[in-house]
């Protein structure tokens, strides 16, 4: 499986938000990537909306 095309910058960038090493977010399945991306992006949805 090749890495993912994605900058050094923005693997630190969702390593952080999700919470995984850099070099799992560069192998990581585009599909599974996506899936946890969107469920950030849900949680922090929710966080806006309750304030």
């Amino acid at each position: 499986m090749r890495p993912n095309p994605i900058s050094l910058e923005t693997a630190k960038i969702l390593s952080e938000k999700l919470n995984v090493p850099i070099e799992q977010i560069m192998h990581m399945p585009q599909h599974i990537l996506l899936q946890k991306l969107t469920e950030v992006a849900n949680q922090e949805d929710e966080k806006k909306d309750k304030e």
